[in-house]
C-alpha cells in the first residue's frame, strides 16, 4: 500500500517592494507625475504579460505556485468518455479538459502493472493530470498477462486512437505526446518511447523493463521508485537511469517509505513531481522548471538526481493558431478521419508516406492510406525497402517482409473506409530514410 502522504509545503510569497518617501514640499506637483507613472507602467505591464505568452503557444493555465502544483486538482474542468475494446487495445477512459478556447492539449496515454485493471489501479489519476492541462486515455490491455513489450506497443496503439479517431481528437495536439506506466506498464512506456522517438517523454513508476535497456534512449524520461519497493527495487530503477544516454534529459526520484504500490492510489507527493515534469516537456512550459531545478519540495522524497536545467524541445517558430471546436463531442467516434477535399485516387486506395523523424541509423515513417471513390473493406501496402534498410515496429498495420518488399496490411480496426476516407499507420525503421514509392490495394 502507498505510504500516507502530507501536505506540500507552501513556500512564503516576497512581500511588493514599497515605493521610497519623497523629499517634502511639491506634494500636488508630484502627486500627478507618480499617478502618471504608476498608469504607464500599468500600460506596460498590461502589453508585456501577453507577449511572454505569445512567445510559447503551448502554454496552458495561469503562472504556477507550489501550492497550485501541489493541489489534486488543476484550473481545468474535465470531463470523461469511454473507450471500447477492439482498437489495438483493451479499451479505456479519456480524461479531457472541457475549455476550448486555449487551443489544442498535449497528450498522455498511461497504463497500468501486471494484472491491474485501469478502474482498480489508474483512474484516480486521469481527472488529476487532465485538470493540469491535459488529454489522458488511460487503458486496460488485450490481456492482464500482457508483458511490457505488449503493453507499449498498445500504448502507441492508444495514443493514435486518442489523436487521430477518438470524439476528443480535434482537443489533441498529435505532436505533444508522453507514455506513462506502473510497474509492467512502466517497461511499457519504456519501450514505447524506444519504438517512438517523436514522443516528448516518457514517465517509469516503479517500471520493470524486462524486454529492452535504454541504452538508445532518445525521449526525455522520468523514473520513480519506491524506497521499500522489493518488486522493482530502487537498484534496479536506478540502473535504468544509468544506462538513458548522455545528452537526453532525465529524472530519478525515489519515494520515502513507499512501496512497490505507491502509484496505485491517490498520491500528491508523486504527481507535484510527475506535473512539472509533464508540464516541461509536453508544453515545453519552463514556468514549471522551478519545482524540479533544483527540488522545491524534498518532503516524501529520499533520493532526487536530474540533468537540471531540463531543456524541452524548441517551440516552432509557426505553430498551429487553430483551436478546436466549441461543440461538445459526439459520445461515439467515427471510424475514420473526414474525407479530404483533394480528389480521391482513381485505384481503390492511394498510399503516401512521411518522414516524421530521423537519427543516427534509423527513422520513423507514416504512411497514409486513401480509399477511392467506393468504400473498401481491408487494404494492402507494399513497397521496395532501401539498401540497409529494415522496420523494427509497426503500428496500426499487420507487417510482413520478403526479401526487400515489405507488406503492411491494415489492423482489425482501421480496415473498413468509406470513399475518400483515410487513415494511417506507422513504422520505426533501421537505416536512412528514403522515398518510397507505394502501391495500395484492397484488400
Amino acid at each position: 500500500m502507498p505510504e500516507s502522504e502530507t501536505e506540500p509545503r507552501v513556500s512564503g510569497i516576497a512581500e511588493a517592494d514599497r515605493p521610497r518617501s519623497g523629499r517634502s514640499g511639491g506634494l500636488w506637483r508630484r502627486t500627478a507625475a507618480v499617478a502618471a507613472a504608476a498608469l504607464c507602467a500599468l500600460s506596460v505591464a498590461v502589453a508585456v504579460r501577453p507577449a511572454l505568452a505569445a512567445d510559447n503557444p503551448y502554454q496552458r493555465g495561469p503562472d504556477p505556485t507550489p501550492a497550485s502544483v501541489g493541489a489534486s486538482r488543476g484550473t481545468f474542468a474535465t470531463a470523461q468518455v469511454s473507450v471500447p475494446a477492439g482498437n489495438g487495445f483493451g479499451g479505456g477512459v479519456i480524461y479531457y479538459p472541457t475549455d476550448t478556447s486555449q487551443g489544442r492539449f498535449g497528450a498522455v496515454a498511461v497504463v497500468p502493472g501486471y494484472t491491474a485493471t485501469w478502474a482498480a489501479e489508474g483512474a484516480w489519476m486521469g481527472p488529476w493530470l487532465a485538470s493540469f492541462g491535459f488529454v489522458v486515455i488511460g487503458i486496460d490491455t488485450n490481456s492482464r498477462n500482457d508483458w511490457d513489450t505488449a503493453r507499449g506497443t498498445q500504448l502507441l496503439a492508444a495514443l493514435d486512437y486518442l489523436t487521430q479517431r477518438s470524439s476528443v481528437r480535434d482537443r489533441v495536439d498529435a505532436s505533444r505526446a508522453a507514455v506513462m506506466g506502473h510497474s509492467m506498464g512502466g517497461g511499457g512506456a519504456i519501450y514505447a518511447a524506444l519504438q517512438r522517438p517523436s514522443l516528448k517523454t516518457t514517465v517509469g513508476l516503479a517500471p520493470f523493463s524486462a524486454s529492452q535497456t535504454l541504452n538508445n534512449m532518445r525521449v526525455p524520461t522520468m523514473l520513480l521508485a519506491g524506497q521499500n519497493d522489493g518488486t522493482t527495487t530502487p537498484a534496479s530503477i536506478r540502473n535504468y537511469y544509468g544506462q538513458v544516454p548522455s545528452g537526453v534529459e532525465k529524472a530519478y526520484l525515489e519515494l520515502t517509505g513507499a512501496g512497490h504500490g505507491f502509484p496505485t492510489s491517490n498520491n500528491p507527493t508523486m504527481m507535484r513531481n510527475v506535473i512539472p515534469w509533464l508540464k516541461i516537456f509536453v508544453d515545453s512550459d519552463t514556468r514549471y522548471t522551478q519545482f524540479l531545478c533544483p527540488l522545491s519540495n524534498t518532503n516524501g522524497i529520499r533520493s532526487y538526481e536530474s540533468t537540471c536545467p531540463l531543456v524541452p524541445s524548441p517551440v516552432p517558430t509557426d505553430p498551429p493558431t487553430s483551436a478546436p471546436p466549441t461543440s461538445t463531442p459526439p459520445t461515439t467516434p467515427p471510424p475514420t478521419t473526414p474525407p479530404p477535399t483533394t480528389p480521391a485516387p482513381g485505384g481503390p486506395c492511394a498510399a503516401s508516406y512521411r518522414t516524421v523523424n530521423s537519427w543516427s541509423g534509423g527513422f520513423q515513417g507514416e504512411v497514409t492510406v486513401r480509399a477511392g471513390g467506393a468504400p473498401i473493406n481491408g487494404w494492402t501496402v507494399r513497397w521496395t525497402l532501401g539498401g540497409g534498410q529494415s522496420i523494427s515496429q509497426v503500428w496500426n498495420g499487420t507487417l510482413s517482409t520478403s526479401g526487400s518488399t515489405a507488406t503492411v496490411r491494415n489492423a482489425p480496426y482501421n480496415g473498413s473506409l468509406p470513399a475518400s476516407g483515410s487513415t494511417t499507420f506507422g513504422f520505426i525503421a533501421n537505416g536512412s530514410p528514403s522515398a518510397p514509392t507505394l502501391t495500395c490495394a484492397s484488400p
